[in-house]
């Protein structure tokens, strides 16, 4: 089955929830237009649906494959990423004093939603070098930025993030590799980090590290840590590539999906001559690379965007198709197509609007990255807030959906020929890197509630309900909401990461739903394509009459303290 972008929702909700027309002429985005968007657009759609997704499924079948002299990928994918690059896709958001064109971070968010969805695995190697980037840009030091940003911008070369190691996993203070200054300021880094993404490939000329390492006697913990550019190939006098670097990947990992993507057991300085270069201070390192950590998770519920987007194509397509039994209510007797059977719409409306719900949350969080840039009061601290929302939401969505795309398709979508169990293998991976979504809840409630004061939280309440009047059932879940952040500003730290998920499940329905109401406003508003807005108003009314009611639900779990979880030894759950 092909990938059509959806480009009409798209613009829809660059008009009506981003509210990107507000940026034009902004003096951080003199290059933006409606023309320039629209081409943007309609170029990216192309891509996807052509050259990536062609080769969705031989990525899948074949994946990715090491040997001791590097990573290849099956043939197709270095002229897939060459039609990348060239086509300058990656330079849309980058610095325009390193060669990037300075446009709104939406936009580019939108290339990364299209080519997810044609192509989830693959496209992993565009999400993290725009972190890499901002990185730099923010802690790099003009040498570095000068040396490394101009072909990172353009993506000729391409950027990872190293932060795990075998012992440590998501305790990332616990790492172990080290890093010694050298007499020309360099550092040697010694160490192994794991679960790499495109740690290691045949596509790019060059792959740019940024490597978490310790300084000896640096403090422990994540105080004691600091961040290194360490690339596969050095640069000589002149810039260009050089000597291979002290860097190899000794294996890659054999995964659930995204096959395409190579997840890299990656090794530094075996031979004791791993070259890296500081960014930012020493023992300043979680600082610098929260900065790429927090584009990442942005990013990563984008993902759950992506593939939900796909799943759902592939689930209505094979309804459609699929002739099987009378409609129940129906005088005829004859087959119809499955679609016409009430419990496979409620699936599929229910794919539809859970997506439109994620997508609709991420553009504007990435939004508020736009105003914050145009120095919009508040805007960098509700972004800092939504994160935790976006990553974790719009994954939990990805995989749901991708779950019900399977059930749609019945035993066929167990079947890997059919490509619907592909999009929940591939999906499955999101809630856990980039930090886990149980991660993500303990961000909300330990931090970013408190943001302010407070007030960062109660600005977004007051918007909802501002919107909310006369929608009930959302009503009902904002006072829930607001009523568990209070009783999570004075519960224990166990308490409240026991009601954290919980918790943070609702308030991401909370504001999806205000979002589905300012979109069910427009679409009423509008004189559009009646069938887009015909989809768009149900859709939005099913999300409001329907999913923003269970989550009141859950109000019951966000509450409950953890004594239960401590009533019984360790040892009691192998019983």
């Amino acid at each position: 089955m092909t990938y059509t972008p959806p480009i009409q929702e798209q613009k829809f909700l660059l008009r009506h929830i981003v509210a990107l027309q507000d940026f034009a002429g902004a003096e951080d985005f003199t290059e933006l237009s409606a023309e320039l968007s629209d081409a943007i657009l309609d170029g990216v759609g192309a891509l996807a649906a052509g050259e990536f997704a062609s080769l969705d499924r031989i990525g899948d079948t074949l994946g990715a494959t090491w040997s001791p002299e590097g990573v290849t990928l099956p043939d197709g994918f270095k002229a897939a990423y060459r039609a990348y690059v060239e086509g300058g896709w990656g330079t849309l958001a980058g610095p325009v004093d390193h060669g990037g064109q300075g446009l709104p971070q939406t936009l580019a968010a939108v290339v990364l939603e299209d080519l997810g969805s044609a192509n989830l695995g693959f496209s992993l190697i565009n999400m993290l070098t725009p972190g890499a980037i901002e990185a730099l840009k923010h802690h790099g030091s003009k040498e570095l930025q000068d040396a490394w940003l101009p072909k990172l911008v353009t993506g000729e070369w391409s950027g990872t993030m190293n932060l795990t190691e075998p012992q440590a996993g998501s305790d990332v203070g616990a790492l172990r590799a080290k890093a010694v200054r050298q007499p020309d300021g360099t550092y040697r880094i010694e160490g192994q980090k794991i679960y790499i993404t495109w740690g290691e490939h045949d596509l790019a000329d060059n792959i740019v590290h940024l490597v978490l390492a310790r300084t000896p006697d640096a403090p422990v913990g994540t105080k004691g840590i600091s961040l290194f550019l360490v690339p596969k190939f050095l640069l000589d006098a002149n810039g260009d590539i050089g000597a291979r670097n002290d860097v190899r990947c000794v294996s890659i990992e054999h995964k659930l999906g995204i096959h395409a993507s190579p997840t890299c057991v990656m090794s530094y300085g075996d031979e004791g001559n791993c070259v890296g270069y500081l960014i930012g201070a020493e023992c300043g390192g979680m600082r610098a690379m929260f900065t790429m950590m927090n584009n990442a998770r942005l990013n990563v519920g984008l993902q759950g965007v992506s593939v939900a987007e796909r799943a759902t194509q592939k689930a209505v397509a094979y309804a459609q198709a699929r002739i099987q039994s009378a409609r129940a209510g129906a005088a005829s007797r004859d087959p119809v197509a499955i679609i016409e059977h009430p419990d496979v719409r409620r699936m599929l409306i229910r794919m539809k609007a859970l997506t439109q719900a994620a997508r609709a949350l991420t553009y504007y969080a990435v939004g508020q990255v736009d105003r914050a840039a145009l120095g919009v009061e508040g805007a960098q601290a509700r972004v800092d807030l939504l994160t935790p929302l976006v990553k974790a939401y719009g994954t939990d969505i990805g995989v749901e959906v991708a779950s019900l795309g399977v059930q749609v398709h019945g035993g066929m979508g167990y079947i890997e020929e059919t490509g619907a169990a592909q999009h929940y293998r591939d999906a499955r991976i999101t809630p856990i890197y980039e930090g886990t979504n149980g991660i993500q809840a303990a961000d909300l409630v330990g931090r970013k509630l408190g943001l302010e004061g407070g007030t960062v939280f109660a600005r977004l309440i007051a918007d909802i309900r501002a919107d909310a009047t006369g929608e009930g059932a959302l009503m009902a879940l904002t006072d829930a909401v607001e009523g568990v952040a209070t009783h999570m500003a004075n519960a224990s730290a166990d308490d409240r990461l026991a009601g954290s998920y919980p918790f943070l499940t609702m308030l991401s329905v909370v504001t999806a739903g205000w979002l589905m109401t300012r979109q069910l406003a427009a679409a009423e508003g509008s004189d559009g394509d009646p069938v887009f807005l015909a989809m768009k108003k149900a859709a939005a009314r099913f999300y409001l009459d329907q999913i923003v009611p269970e989550a009141l639900g859950l109000e019951p779990a966000a509450r409950a303290p953890a004594d239960i979880l401590y009533s019984i030894p360790a040892e009691a759950f192998a019983a």
